[in-house]
């Protein structure tokens, strides 16, 4: 019987269990698939990583080698090259690997930490032609940084996500020539500092409301069509331009891994793709938490392991103290806020403040976070330079929600002011 097991020994699995640990959690294993610890960051070399966390700008190794450092340090127990097949709700976890084989580990508490995928072109149903040369931009990064092979020479980036805007410097850096980055949306869903640094830095031109409308090639990518979009998304007839190119990288969104959460039948919000969750991070099965990008697509590393560490705090409470009444306020959103995180506030979390995590629609040069409920004003926050890439954080005094009588719903909206 192990306290707490933590599926993922990427960013966020370290810090929760870290955090756990040093709250006095002892039993703690960590299970992660592959064969090394880190996650993602492994072949995030390039800097920028820890400036939050650590006060300075670390690779995405170094950034993973201090969390390692604090597990080694500690008494966690590690298995890599181990695949979690189930978790049943009794929290029982099962999973397979070379050594062990097939086992089922018993565990008080569970947090899950399997990270996020890259959405595929299967995914976004891009015409054309199936030649070779087509790559997510994460797999290009993988195939550069770890494994040290070239991907192309000529290069079409297809969506402006943050992966993608690293890549389009790391390729030039490398002798491509990146022709374009293109972006069906108006806006783009980067970092404004990696627009700046990855793309206009080195004269990479961002084509907002634009798209990939055909591919060509028959062994190995030659060009692609990119079109203009209106504001239905549909291609304007003759606005084609074609590029010349042997590559085509796909930075068209992440997506939480979240088959492990439906297949122990926890409920997820079709707007995040992540698990409801309450505000400490407890999904709707008792003693499993959830965090970090398999929770939602977060901005910045540190804001990661910032979440996964206060996951790992909530699971100590949790096994010292039990669970807290589920009595609770639904979060809506209005106004053009996407979704918030958590989705629900308990009545009574102990919480002197509530982090709530939100992401707009649209660019927004100064705003107020307006929270409400029953017809009345309960808290508001004045933000800006707001952008639908980057995430926005605002702190609710639990005093506050004394002030909601009637109603178990509080909302959560935008208000645009001049």
């Amino acid at each position: 019987m192990y306290d707490l097991i933590v599926v993922g020994g990427g960013p966020a699995g370290l810090a929760a269990a870290s955090a756990a640990w040093e709250k006095g959690v002892k039993k703690i294993l960590i299970l992660e698939r592959d064969r090394e610890l880190g996650g993602i960051l492994n072949q995030c070399i390039h800097n920028g990583f820890g400036v939050k966390t650590f006060g300075e700008a670390l690779s995405g190794p170094e950034y993973a080698d201090r969390f390692e450092r604090m597990v080694a340090e500690s008494g966690i127990e590690v298995k890599t090259d181990t695949m979690v097949l189930d978790i049943d709700e009794n929290r029982n976890v099962s999973a397979v690997n070379p050594v062990d084989g097939y086992v089922t580990y018993k565990a008080k508490a569970v947090i899950l930490a399997m990270g996020c995928r890259e959405r595929t072109r299967g995914a976004i149903s891009i015409p054309g032609t199936r030649p070779a040369g087509i790559f997510s931009a994460g797999t290009a990064q993988r195939y550069m940084n770890i494994d040290g092979f070239m991907v192309g020479k000529r290069v079409v980036i297809l969506g402006s996500g943050d992966i993608g805007l690293i890549m389009a410097r790391r390729m030039t850096l490398e002798g491509a020539k990146v022709l374009a980055c293109v972006e069906v949306m108006p806006v783009s869903s980067g970092l404004r500092a990696n627009i700046a640094r990855c793309l206009d830095d080195f004269g990479i031109p961002l084509l907002l409301s634009h798209t990939v409308t055909d591919i060509r090639g028959n062994k190995r990518i030659t060009g692609v069509t990119v079109q203009e979009v209106d504001s239905r998304m549909v291609p304007i007839p003759g606005t084609e331009q074609y590029f010349d190119c042997d590559t085509l990288l796909l930075s068209v969104g992440l997506v939480p891994e979240n088959e492990l959460t439906k297949k122990a039948g926890i409920g997820l919000d079709p707007r995040t793709r992540g698990a409801y969750v309450f505000e400490n991070r407890e999904t709707e099965n008792e003693g499993v938490f959830a965090c970090g990008n398999v929770l939602h697509v977060h901005d910045l590393v540190d804001y990661v392991s910032e979440e996964a560490r206060f996951a790992g705090e909530a699971v100590a409470d949790y096994i010292e103290n039990g669970e807290r009444p589920k009595e609770s306020f639904l979060l809506t959103t209005s106004g053009g806020v996407t979704y918030t995180v958590p989705q629900r506030i308990r009545k009574d979390s102990g919480m002197k403040l509530v982090n709530i995590y939100l992401r707009i629609n649209r660019k927004v040069k100064k705003g107020d976070i307006v929270i409400s409920a029953d017809d009345m004003e309960i808290a508001r926050y004045h933000k800006e330079n707001l952008a639908p890439g980057e995430m926005i954080t605002v702190a609710l005094p639990s005093v506050l929600m004394q002030k909601v009588s009637g109603s178990d719903m509080m909302d959560v909206s935008l208000e645009e002011v001049p």
